[in-house]
C-alpha cells in the first residue's frame, strides 16, 4: 500500500490539481483489493460465535434465546392486534374506517409496484459491485450474488410488511377510539391509541430483530457481512420511499382538506368535503406508514453500522464475539424493559385515570417514555455486568460501555421533553404563536413557528452534543486499547441506546394517527344524525351519549397526539446521524489502509474533502425544496377538484367516487415527486462517489450535519403552529373566526415542514451513506480495470442524469396558472 501511494505522489506531481486527484484515484483503485483487507463490505466476515462462552452457554446457543423473545414479541403484537379488532364499535363508525382502509390498500398496492421499479436501480450496482468489481473471497459469484439480491429484498419487504401491519392496526384503532369517546370517559380514548402503538412497536422491532438474527445465526460467516449490506440497503430504499411518497401524500391531502374550512366556512372533518377521507388516508400513508418503515429501518441499519465497525476496528476475534454477542443480547433486554415498563405504566395510568372525568393525556405518555428508560437503563448495567464482566482483560469496560449505551437511551428520554417545550399545547412557545397570530395575523404566526423550531434546534443540538461527549470521554478511558477509532464506536453506542426504547417509541409515534383518524371517524360516520341512536346506544352498548363532550375528548386527544408525534421525529434524525458517523467510519477504513495511509486527505486542508462539506449542504437544501414543491403542487390541483366538487347544500357526505379522486390526486403527485426525488439522490450519489473518495467523505458528513439541524428545525416549527391551531380550536373555542383562519394558515405551512421534508431526511441520510458505501468502492475498483479517465467520464454522466431530475423537480411540478 505505501508503494501505491508512493506511486500516486509521483503521478501526480506531472498533473493538474483535477489530474492529480484522478492519479491519486487510479492509484487506490489499484489498491482495492488490499483496502478491501481493511474496509471492504466484500470482505467481511463474522467470527464463530460458539467460541466464546457467556454465562456457561457459548454466544451462539445464547442468541437463540433471543429468538424466543422475539417470536414472544410477535405474539405480544398480535394478542393486542386481536384485541383492538374485538373492541365494541358501532356500525357508521367501523364502515368509515373500513373504506380509508381500502383506500390505504390501494395506496399501498401502487407503492409496492414502485418500489420494485426503484429496487432494479439498486440491484444494477449490487450485481456489478458483487458479481464483477469485488464478489465474496473464494465463493461463486453464482451463489453469493442472488443471497445478496435476496436479503436486500427482504429489507425492502420488512420495511414494507410492517407498514401494512401498521395501517391495518391504526385502522382497527381509529374506530374503536372514537366509539369509546361515546361512554364520556378519557382513558379508553387515551389506551386505545396507545395498544395499537405498541402492537406495531413490538412487531417492528420483533421482526426487525428476528431477521438480523437469522443473519448472524444462520448464515456462514463469510456471507453474513455482505447479506448484512444488503439487507440494510433494502430496508433503507424501502422507508426512504414509503417515507418522501407518504409525507408528499398525507400534506397534499390534509393542505386540501384543511383549506376548506377557509373558504367555505365548514367544520374540520366536514362529511361533504371529497378531501377528509383523502386525510384519513394520508394520516396512515404518512404518519404510520412513513414512521413504521422508517423505525425498522432505523433500527436495522444501526445494527448493521455497529456489526461493521466491530469487524472492522476490533481485530482480536475473541473481543468481536463478545461485543457481537453483547449488543444483541441488550438488544432483546430492551425489547422486554419496554414491554414491562408498558405493563407497568398501564397499572399506574388505570389506577390514576381509569375512572376520571378529566385528564391530561400527555401525562401518562411522558411517563411512559421515562419509565422504559429507567428501566432501560438499569437491565443495560446488570446484563452488562453479567455478560461482559471482562472485556480484553479489562474488567472495569463493562460498566464504561452501559454507561456509553445510557447516554443514547437518557437522550430517548430528554429529547421528547425538549420536543414538548416548542411543541405542547402547554408550551409558551405555541401559545406565543396563537398570541401572535392573534393581534397580527396569519404573518406574525408564522414568524413565531420560525423562532420556535430555531430554537429548538439549538437546545436540541447542544443536548445531542452534551451526551455524544459523555461518551466520547469514557471512549478514552481504555477502549482505545482493544479497537480503532474508539469514539466513533462510543458515537454509535449513543445511537443503539437511542433504540433502547424502541417499541415505545413507535407507540407514542404512532399514537397520534390513531387520534387524528378518530376525530374523522366521528364527524364522517354521521353518528349524531342516525335516527334514535342515542336509544340505540343506550340499549345495545349501555351508554348514555354526550356528543358534544365526546367531541371535546377527542380535540384534546388529538393535541397530545399532535406532540408526541413530535418527540419521535428528533429521536429518529439523531440516530440517523449518529449512525451514519459509524457508517462512514467504514469507507475511511477502506480508504486509509486502516487508519494507516492518506489520513491527511480527511482535513480542511485537502480541498475536495471541502468541496464535499459545500456540496452536502446544498443537496439539503434542494431535497427540502422539492419535496415542498410536489407537496404544494399536488395540494393545488388537489383544492381546484375539491372546491369544483364539494356539494355544501345538496348532500349529506361527499360520494365515495370523489374522494377517491382526491386520493388518486395525492397518490399521483406523491409519485411524480418521489420518482424525482429518488432519481435525483441515487445518481447524485454515484457521481459524487466518482469524483473522488475524499470530497464523498465530506459529502456524506454535510448531508448529516445539515439534514440534523434542517430536519429538527422543521419538525418542531410545523408542531408548534399545528398545536396552536389545536389550542384556538379546544381552548379557545374560535372555530371559524379570522385568528383560527389565522393558525390554520400556520398549520399549512407547517404541513409539509413537519410530515414531508423534515422526517424524510432521516432515511435519505441513512440511504445516501449505506448506497454510499458500495458506490464509492464501485467508484475505486472501476478505476484500477477501466482507468481514471472512464470514471470521471460516468461521474458527469450521473451528475448530468441528477441535474436533470432537480431540474424537473421544480419545473416539471410547478402549478400553471395565470402568470405561469
Amino acid at each position: 500500500m505505501r508503494v501505491c501511494f508512493a506511486r500516486a505522489r509521483s503521478l501526480g506531481r506531472g498533473f493538474t490539481k483535477f489530474g492529480a486527484a484522478a492519479a491519486l484515484l487510479t492509484t487506490l483503485s489499484a489498491c482495492s483489493a488490499k483496502a478491501q483487507e481493511a474496509g471492504g463490505e466484500a470482505g467481511l466476515k463474522l467470527p464463530d460465535l460458539s467460541q466464546v462462552t457467556f454465562l456457561g452457554v457459548d454466544g451462539h446457543k445464547l442468541l437463540l434465546f433471543g429468538i424466543l423473545i422475539c417470536i414472544f414479541g410477535l405474539a405480544f403484537g398480535l394478542v393486542i392486534y386481536t384485541r383492538l379488532k374485538n373492541l365494541p364499535v358501532h356500525k357508521s363508525m367501523r364502515d368509515i374506517s373500513e373504506l380509508i382502509y381500502e383506500t390505504c390498500k390501494t395506496y399501498l398496492f401502487t407503492q409496492g409496484k414502485f418500489l420494485l421499479i426503484l429496487w432494479v436501480f439498486i440491484a444494477v450496482v449490487i450485481v456489478l459491485y458483487f458479481g464483477w468489481l469485488a464478489p465474496v473471497p473464494g465463493k461463486p459469484v453464482a451463489l453469493t450474488l442472488p443471497i445478496i439480491l435476496a436479503f436486500s429484498l427482504i429489507g425492502m419487504a420488512g420495511s414494507y410488511s410492517v407498514a401494512w401491519f401498521g395501517i391495518r392496526v391504526n385502522t382497527f384503532a381509529n374506530s374503536r377510539t372514537a366509539f369509546a369517546s361515546l361512554r364520556g370517559k378519557p382513558y379508553p380514548i387515551y389506551h386505545t391509541p396507545l395498544e395499537a402503538g405498541m402492537s406495531i412497536g413490538m412487531m417492528l422491532i420483533s421482526v426487525e430483530l428476528l431477521l438480523m438474527l437469522f443473519i448472524l445465526l444462520f448464515v456462514p460467516g463469510e456471507y453474513a457481512g455482505p447479506c448484512f449490506i444488503g439487507f440494510a440497503i433494502g430496508e433503507s430504499l424501502g422507508a426512504a420511499a414509503l417515507r418522501i411518497a407518504g409525507g408528499i401524500f398525507t400534506k397534499i391531502a390534509d393542505i386540501g382538506s384543511d383549506l376548506m374550512k377557509i373558504v367555505f366556512k365548514i367544520k374540520e372533518d366536514d362529511a361533504r368535503n371529497p378531501g377528509v377521507i383523502a386525510d384519513c388516508t394520508g394520516d396512515n400513508a404518512g404518519d404510520s406508514v412513513g414512521p413504521s418503515a422508517d423505525g425498522f429501518e432505523t433500527y436495522g441499519v444501526t445494527g448493521v453500522a455497529l456489526i461493521t465497525f466491530i469487524l472492522l476496528a476490533v481485530k482480536d476475534p475473541t473481543l468481536q464475539i463478545q461485543l457481537l454477542v453483547w449488543i444483541f443480547v441488550m438488544r432483546i433486554v430492551m425489547l422486554i424493559a419496554s414491554a414491562a415498563a408498558y405493563f407497568i405504566n398501564g397499572l399506574i395510568a388505570k389506577a390514576r385515570f381509569g375512572n376520571a372525568e378529566h385528564m391530561n393525556y400527555e401525562t401518562p405518555l411522558t411517563w411512559l417514555v421515562w419509565l422504559t428508560s429507567f428501566i432501560s437503563i438499569a437491565l443495560t448495567y446488570v446484563i452488562s455486568s453479567l455478560i461482559i464482566p471482562t472485556l480484553g482483560g479489562d474488567p472495569s469496560q463493562w460498566w464504561k460501555l452501559a454507561t456509553i449505551i445510557s447516554c443514547g437511551t437518557l437522550a430517548g428520554a430528554i429529547i421528547p421533553e425538549l420536543v414538548k417545550v416548542f411543541t405542547s399545547t402547554e408550551s409558551r412557545h405555541v401559545k406565543e404563536v396563537v398570541t401572535s397570530a392573534e393581534e397580527g395575523g396569519a404573518s406574525l404566526g408564522i414568524l413565531s413557528g420560525f423562532v420556535a423550531g430555531n430554537f429548538s434546534a439549538y437546545y436540541i443540538g447542544l443536548a445531542m452534543v452534551l451526551l455524544m461527549s459523555v461518551g466520547y470521554l469514557i471512549s478514552t478511558m481504555g477502549l482505545g486499547d482493544q479497537m480503532l477509532a474508539p469514539a466513533v464506536f462510543a458515537f454509535g453506542l449513543v445511537a443503539f441506546g437511542f433504540l433502547g426504547m424502541g417499541p415505545v417509541t413507535i407507540a407514542v409515534d404512532s399514537y397520534g394517527p390513531v387520534t387524528d383518524n378518530a376525530q374523522s371517524v366521528y364527524e364522517l360516520s354521521l353518528i349524531e344524525q342516525i335516527p334514535n341512536i342515542k336509544q340505540e346506544l343506550k340499549k345495545d352498548y349501555n351508554i348514555d351519549v354526550n356528543f358534544e363532550r365526546a367531541k371535546e375528548m377527542l380535540e384534546a386527544n388529538d393535541g397530545a397526539g399532535n406532540t408526541f408525534k413530535a418527540t419521535a421525529k428528533p429521536v429518529l434524525i439523531g440516530t440517523a446521524v449518529v449512525g451514519a458517523t459509524t457508517m462512514i467510519f467504514s469507507i475511511i477504513m477502506a480508504l486509509t489502509h486502516g487508519l494507516k495511509e492518506n489520513v491527511n486527505n480527511l482535513s480542511l486542508l485537502h480541498a475536495p474533502f471541502v468541496l464535499g462539506l459545500v456540496t452536502g449542504g446544498a443537496m439539503i437544501y434542494w431535497f427540502t425544496g422539492a419535496s415542498t414543491q410536489a407537496v404544494t403542487t399536488g395540494a393545488y390541483r388537489a383544492v381546484e377538484f375539491i372546491k369544483a366538487n364539494i356539494k355544501l347544500e345538496s348532500a349529506a357526505a361527499a360520494s365515495v367516487a370523489d374522494s377517491k379522486k382526491v386520493v388518486e390526486i395525492c397518490t399521483k403527485y406523491a409519485q411524480k415527486g418521489m420518482l424525482n426525488i429518488f432519481i435525483a439522490v441515487f445518481f447524485a450519489t454515484l457521481a459524487f462517489a466518482f469524483v473522488e473518495p475524499f470530497f464523498f467523505i465530506g459529502y456524506l458528513f454535510s448531508i448529516a450535519i445539515f439534514g440534523l439541524y434542517q430536519a429538527i428545525f422543521m419538525a418542531n416549527a410545523g408542531g408548534a403552529w399545528d398545536n396552536a391551531k389545536k389550542i384556538v380550536e379546544v381552548e379557545m373555542k374560535q372555530k371559524g373566526t379570522p385568528l383560527h383562519d389565522a393558525t390554520v394558515i400556520g398549520d399549512t405551512v407547517g404541513d409539509p415542514f413537519k410530515d414531508t421534508s423534515s422526517v424524510a431526511l432521516n432515511p435519505v441520510i441513512k440511504f445516501t451513506t449505506l448506497f454510499g458505501l458500495l458506490a464509492v468502492e464501485l467508484a475505486v475498483s472501476m478505476t484500477a480495470t477501466q482507468g481514471a479517465n472512464l470514471t470521471h467520464i460516468l461521474a458527469a454522466a450521473f451528475f448530468a442524469v441528477s441535474f436533470v431530475f432537480v431540474y424537473r423537480s421544480f419545473y416539471g411540478m410547478r402549478i400553471r396558472g395565470s402568470v405561469a
